[in-house]
């Protein structure tokens, strides 16, 4: 037998566009423009301009389905977008600017976009590929009283010029509503295809697993332009809570001053922008002063242990993340049950620095040698999923490989997971050094690494080996000031592995490559094994 429920109902963001416009008009959005002022407006104001840009999109031509390109850093139109695009009943599909031209240019042209909207400081970079992409229309989002350049159309020009699209259309819940691309790390970028029945129960979920509040003050570091800024604009809004965004200024002071300025509750981003932010605190710590209770979600990779005693020694509190494009991005949050906050410390950082719970709806399981592995905190295998808001195929892209034959998704990830249901990654599976056979993860040596005082940041990889098939190398950036040597680091790491885990070289940068997403590219380190370097 049924239920008698209206199961029919459609979950899509026009209603929570709707909802939030009633319920929290006047709640405030501060966004910093490229001058350093704060732009300020509220729910009212973005929605009554993304209502605007739904109907510009309409009247100009854009169908139901059809994507519309975002070359934009974290503001308020951005967001406009956001809610304007799919509410049209169109594909938001935002561009991450931090790609190579060729990979900007192969997303956009395999997007399919129609039109583009683009800030007008990123005009250059669009320039590059101009001749490479073929959109319809280029809408340029002028800085405050910036001029739009011939050929281009103005994007405060076309708001201007028409009314807000009232009613918003019906729309499907199946039916797509963004596009995100992944960061390309390992070859061809591919497309992640969201719907909107997947982003509604993403934020609904989202919200409280990610232990967000309708009275938060939220700063979005992580860009708007990768994994829907790991859908935090879509679960602000659903909760109308205060919304901050930092423009294209990220360095260490610029956010503090924002945070302190903005009365930030809680802020989102990747473990290197708090690298830098957590150092420029610990110089000067009476300089800000920021809200008491500060949570802080770190994502995008492995938050070491140091790094969570660092803040908390400061009042800061780190919520650690873990998703990826394919899973829209929420799969698990750490924070602590119920009794363990009470724990010895000793005890609950260990805990705090592994990867957290599956999110409600989120299916897990470890995979090895075509097997299911136990939860018992010991057993290694690949973290599959499956869940309402996890691809099942990647956006006009098989591969196969990346789903099992019974539907679920194959991170790359290789993990365990406790008796309580936490989630430790051990490493990518391609990041795994094999050594004489058997697996070092280079996750655990880079916590490790980081914890020694004069240690900034660290990456281990593999090197090509012929007795041992590979070998452990680690790259470290010290922190201003400090000195170390290799045969110290590695004595410091010898209390704590066994001492073929030890690397065998300890290389000094002064800086360590990065992907488009802020994360440490391990494919240019391994690219650039050569000869030993200054150790």
């Amino acid at each position: 037998m049924d239920g008698l429920m209206m199961d029919d109902f459609p979950l899509t963001l026009t209603h929570v566009v709707q909802r939030t416009e009633r319920l929290f008009p006047r709640v405030a959005i501060s966004s910093r423009s490229p001058d350093g002022t704060i732009r300020r407006t509220d729910y009212a104001g973005v929605i009554r301009r993304a209502r605007r840009l739904a109907r510009v999109l309409r009247e100009g031509g854009i169908e139901p389905g059809d994507r519309v390109g975002t070359l934009m850093w974290n503001h308020s139109r951005h967001l406009e977008a956001y809610l304007g695009v799919p509410a049209s009943g169109a594909v938001v599909h935002t561009l991450n600017l931090r790609l190579s031209p060729e990979q900007l240019a192969y997303v956009i042209h395999h997007g399919g976009d129609k039109w583009i909207l683009v800030d007008d400081n990123l005009l250059p970079l669009l320039a590059r590929i101009r001749d490479r992409i073929n959109p319809k229309r280029i809408v340029v989002v002028p800085s405050a009283g910036g001029l739009v350049p011939t050929g281009y159309d103005d994007y405060e020009y076309l708001l201007s010029q028409h009314e807000p699209l009232d009613p918003l259309p019906a729309l499907s819940e199946r039916q797509a509503a963004g596009l995100c691309y992944t960061s390309g790390t390992t070859g061809r970028l591919k497309g992640v295809l969201y719907s909107h029945r997947s982003i509604v129960l993403h934020s609904l979920v989202g919200a409280s697993t990610l232990d967000l509040r309708q009275s938060d003050a939220a700063l979005v570091v992580v860009p708007m332009f990768h994994a829907n800024a790991w859908g935090l604009p879509y679960i602000l809004t659903t909760l109308g809570s205060r919304i901050v965004l930092p423009g294209r200024q990220l360095d260490p002071e610029s956010l503090l001053d924002l945070m302190e300025q903005e009365r930030v509750t809680y802020a989102a981003g990747v473990p290197s922008i708090w690298t830098g932010l957590l150092e420029t605190l610990e110089r000067d710590p009476r300089r800000w002063t920021l809200t008491p209770g500060l949570r802080m979600l770190v994502g995008g990779s492995a938050v070491p242990e140091a790094m969570i005693r660092r803040f908390a020694a400061l009042g800061i509190d780190v919520i650690h993340g873990y998703g990826m494009t394919e899973s829209s991005p929420l799969v698990a949050v750490n924070i602590p049950k119920e009794g363990m906050r009470d724990w010895e410390p000793d005890r609950l950082f260990p805990l705090r620095a592994r990867q957290g719970l599956g999110g409600a709806f989120v299916e897990l399981r470890l995979r090895a040698e075509e097997r299911e592995q136990p939860w018992d905190g010991k057993s290694v295998g690949e973290l599959e999923l499956r869940g309402p808001w996890i691809a099942r195929a990647y956006f006009q892209d098989n591969d196969p490989e990346k789903w099992t034959l019974d539907g679920w998704m194959r991170t790359g990830d290789i993990a365990t997971i406790d008796p309580e249901g936490y989630v430790q990654i051990v490493d990518r599976s391609k990041d795994l050094v094999k050594s004489g056979g058997e697996w070092i993860s280079s996750v655990a040596l880079e916590n490790a690494l980081v914890a020694h005082p004069a240690v900034r940041e660290a990456a281990v990889v593999a090197k090509p080996d012929p007795k041992w098939s590979e070998r452990p190398i680690a790259f470290v950036v010290l922190r201003d000031g400090s000195v170390a040597t290799p045969d110290e680091l590695r004595g410091f790491l010898a209390p704590q592995f066994p001492k073929w885990w030890l690397p065998d070289e300890v290389r000094f940068v002064a800086e360590l490559p990065k992907t488009s997403t802020g994360k440490v590219s391990k494919l240019t380190l391994r690219q650039g094994l050569g000869p030993s370097g200054p150790t």
